[in-house]
């Protein structure tokens, strides 16, 4: 458990200092929605497509990660969805509900890479970056259109396929990925450069993180926000091991998959949110709490995790 402590302290540690800065008043509040437009277009998908391009993915059984990632996230999806009609008859509203769904689902890749990076190196990031790349497609895909279908406005496909070539998480990965099937070598100095961008990407996003929690929604939780982040932070990686186990995965894989699956719910849903009429307020109490429950619910899970397998 100490070990594992030690890996994740220091990530929380960087989100508290996002609380602190975000509310130092010698910093422009301003700077702050620069630095999320820079980490979301810039800086992160630096991150994602050369981990992608540099990753060493002989070793990782991709087809079985695949198939495990593939049926825990359709199997989650599928459950929160039908707790729609529930939720509905205890006056749930619509909007409410896309917020409830996309918190479900939805994973901080800013946090999981980080503490991969501290439990496994290089391993560790290259697969979550795997996970990353095979579920950034289809969860924007079906987040979009559920706020499309439960928004009440046209529910056209075209609004669905803008949505999808605009994200540079999307197109970051497919640009990683198809760069390794590149005739030539990217020449060393552009790499270099953009590893330095991407460098800078797990401290800022964490740093984000912390920006953008509402410390007053932690200290009284709705209950809709406390069964969204009990499916979240307990249901998901439980389904996930389950998964895993029976496809046969196992050591560290496993471990990142789990962490991949425990870690809290992503702020860019926020964004999306606010955009396609959704309760952005409910997502930011949700993430708030979720981020600090899971200050003990996935050091739980991973210690769990290597108790189980011995």
């Amino acid at each position: 458990m100490i070990p594992i402590l030690q890996s994740i302290i220091p990530i929380f540690l960087l989100v508290l200092l996002g609380v602190v800065l975000k509310r130092w008043n010698a910093i422009d509040q301003e700077f702050w929605l620069g630095l999320e437009q820079f980490g979301y277009f810039v800086a992160f998908p630096a991150l994602l497509s050369m981990t992608l391009y540099e990753a060493n993915f002989a070793a990782l059984d991709i087809g079985r990660v695949a198939l495990t990632v593939a049926i825990t996230l359709g199997l989650m999806m599928a459950l929160v969805l039908a707790l729609w009609p529930i939720m509905q008859r205890q006056g749930i509203t619509a909007s409410s509900f896309t917020t409830i769904f996309q918190t479900g689902i939805r994973w901080n890749g800013f946090v999981a890479l980080a503490i991969a990076s501290s439990l496994h190196g290089a391993e560790g990031i290259a697969l979550v970056a795997l996970v990353m790349a095979l579920i950034i497609l289809p969860i924007n895909l079906v987040c979009v259109a559920v706020m499309v279908w439960f928004g009440g406005g046209a529910r056209k496909l075209s609004v669905l396929a803008l949505r999808m070539v605009r994200n540079p998480l999307i197109l970051s990965c497919l640009a990683g990925l198809g760069a390794r099937h590149l005739p030539f070598d990217i020449p060393a100095p552009l790499i270099t450069a953009i590893d330095l961008i991407g460098a800078s990407a797990l401290g800022l996003g964490l740093l984000m993180v912390g920006a953008g929690l509402r410390v007053g929604d932690a200290l009284k939780p709705r209950p809709v926000a406390a069964l969204t982040s009990a499916i979240k932070l307990v249901l998901f990686p439980l389904v996930m091991v389950a998964v895993a186990l029976a496809i046969g995965i196992e050591g560290a894989t496993l471990e990142i998959l789990v962490l991949c699956a425990a870690v809290p719910t992503a702020m860019n849903g926020y964004l999306l949110a606010r955009q396609m009429n959704g309760d952005a307020p409910l997502y930011a109490a949700i993430t708030t709490i979720q981020t600090a429950a899971s200050i003990g619910t996935m050091p739980l899970a991973l210690f769990l995790l290597r108790q189980l397998s011995g």
